[in-house]
């Protein structure tokens, strides 16, 4: 071969191996995952990730990596997003890909892949569709509702009343008020307050919830398959929703031994209904299993996030008194002491309506938020991310983002409120999430904090036995789940 011909040959393999590179690098660049920490085997990052405080430690990694970063969290990668653009971008702006549900094994245990609240495909369209029609039916959002909560909201001071103004832990009054609420669509009636049995079953709601936002939970839903053969207070949560489905079950038989087609009663009469004129098509979701799930997280989410939000609200008052009197002075300028609160009345109410808002944003219920899945391929942001990728929107990074509110760790009326003093909305609010699965009960949630707040400041002024500066606001705990820390509280009529 002379010098001219391996001269070509050299210049050829060159430039074809620069073409292969150049390939591979579109193929990369087109198709890289998002970066992040490397994980170790099996327990993958599980030792970066902080084990009190999540959300916060994810936000502190995101200044790394940036607002879309990869983790391992146990052998399974998992995609988090944070701040209110990335956010609003995957979960509004691209709500079909980022619509899918991840998997939660310490909810699977009790919905089986059944219910509205952890499912995809058909199952969560019929379910969702006919929940929502459902609860609108039986007056959330509308008026009927609204009356309701007032009617409870009663019953919420006569029980406050009897305390004498003698400090105690408000959880359980609270927690009464408001499940009280949704048992009357669900159940079609309200328990007593002091009936053993709904005592019992709110028990249970709290528990549950206090061990799935402990490390014990977290660990339980990362290696199923090992927990479950260990003993430890992750076991009480299967304990805790057999308790309620059973209690579920047993007035799902009563209603139907006594069921009127024509004429149904709450939200089990009309699922039982649906299930009988779909029982031909073999193609229904619509059966005792899914009915069961779907009233178990109707009751769980109803009862537990808004009495807690709630909880957290009052300890927040006691920290600042100075907002407390606020309060009272708008109530009494916008409402008769005599008559109950609507929302009619919100209108004329923007520091309070602000108070509810920023309360709502500081208590940062759920932080994590619960986990989507993107349902196909998809490139964001210049990343590839596989079909069926699990994904944490960090709502704690939309609603503590820097860019949206001013002050965003310290509680803060004013980041509702205009210069002039009108309530001013703010796009980075979502305490509910948003797009495709943002919560059905978002409505019914904002009136019982309105009518049930509202209430009590009407009638009673607040005491601590604690000074304000000396009260720690900060949560107790904060991982899937967040719940303030324990305070008592004195309601002295006003």
């Amino acid at each position: 071969m002379d010098a001219a011909v391996a001269q070509t040959l050299f210049l050829a393999v060159c430039l074809f191996s620069l073409l292969i590179l150049f390939i591979w690098k579109s193929m990369y660049q087109r198709d890289k995952l998002p970066p992040g920490p490397t994980p170790l085997p099996f327990i993958g990052n599980l030792l970066q990730i902080d084990t009190n405080g999540t959300a916060k430690g994810l936000m502190k990694m995101s200044e790394k990596y940036g607002p879309v970063f990869r983790l391992y969290i146990g052998p399974e990668m998992t995609v988090i997003l944070s701040g209110y653009e990335a956010v609003k971008e995957a979960l509004i702006d691209q709500a079909e890909v980022f619509g899918g549900r991840g998997k939660t094994e310490i909810f699977e245990q009790a919905v089986q892949g059944f219910g509205m609240t952890f499912t995809n495909g058909e199952i969560w369209k019929q379910t969702r569709q006919f929940s929502i029609m459902t609860l609108k039916d039986f007056g959330v959002g509308k008026r009927g509702i609204e009356e309701r909560i007032q009617e409870e909201a009663q019953f919420l001071l006569e029980e406050i009343r009897k305390t004498k103004e003698l400090p105690f832990d408000p959880t359980t009054f609270f927690s009464q008020a408001v499940s009280n609420v949704i048992c009357s669509i669900v159940f079609g009636s309200r328990f007593d307050y002091d009936d053993k049995e709904f005592h019992h079953l709110l028990q249970m709601i709290n528990e549950s919830y206090c061990v799935i936002s402990s490390m014990w939970g977290k660990l339980f839903d990362i290696f199923t398959s090992i927990m479950k053969h260990f003993p430890g207070p992750h076991n009480r949560i299967r304990r805790c929703f057999d308790v309620l489905e059973k209690y579920i079950v047993k007035k799902a038989k009563q209603n139907q031994e006594t069921l009127d087609p024509n004429s149904p009663r709450d939200f089990i009469d009309c699922f039982l209904i649906k299930m009988e004129q779909e029982k031909q098509n073999s193609s229904s979701h619509f059966n005792m299993k899914s009915l069961t799930a779907t009233v178990l997280a109707l009751f769980f989410a109803g009862t537990e996030t808004t009495s807690t939000t709630l909880r957290y609200g009052f300890l927040i008052l006691l920290k600042y008194p100075e907002i407390e009197e606020r309060l009272h002075e708008e109530i009494d300028h916008a409402i008769d002491r005599e008559q109950s609160p609507c929302q009619e009345d919100l209108k004329r109410m923007p520091y309070t309506n602000a108070v509810i808002h920023e309360i709502q944003r500081f208590s940062d219920l759920i932080p994590l938020n619960l986990p989507h899945q993107v349902t196909q391929d998809t490139h964001f942001r210049g990343y590839m991310i596989p079909k069926g990728t699990q994904i944490f929107p960090l709502l704690h990074s939309v609603l503590r983002d820097p860019t949206q509110f001013s002050d965003p760790d310290s509680f803060n009326p004013g980041h509702f409120l205009d210069e002039k003093g009108n309530f001013k909305k703010r796009d980075a609010f979502m305490p509910f999430s948003a797009g495709k699965r943002i919560c059905p009960g978002e409505g019914l949630a904002r009136m019982e904090l309105f009518v049930f707040l509202v209430s009590i400041l009407q009638n009673f002024s607040l005491k601590s036995n604690k000074h304000p500066k000396d009260i720690d606001i900060s949560p107790a705990m904060s991982n899937l789940l967040s719940f303030p820390r324990f305070y008592e509280v004195s309601f002295v009529p006003r």
